[in-house]
């Protein structure tokens, strides 16, 4: 994975029966695995199990409460 740590990033990747997506902030890269920290925490990723990644841009605002 070529992104800058802090970047946002969403990975692709396989598990039994399919594929699932970590959406979040990469916080480690190494030879065997990336590290990303999404809402419900940090998330080590096989490299061999990745089968996309790409950067995103920033959440949206949070919308206003309706009255």
């Amino acid at each position: 994975m070529d992104a800058e740590p802090g970047t946002r990033v969403v990975v692709r990747k396989r598990i039994e029966g399919g594929v699932t997506d970590a959406v979040g902030y990469l916080r480690s890269c190494d030879a065997t695995e990336c590290v990303v920290e999404t809402k419900r925490g940090l998330v080590a990723i096989a490299l061999a199990d990745i089968v996309a990644a790409k950067e995103v841009p920033p959440p949206p605002a949070p919308r206003p409460r309706r009255r």
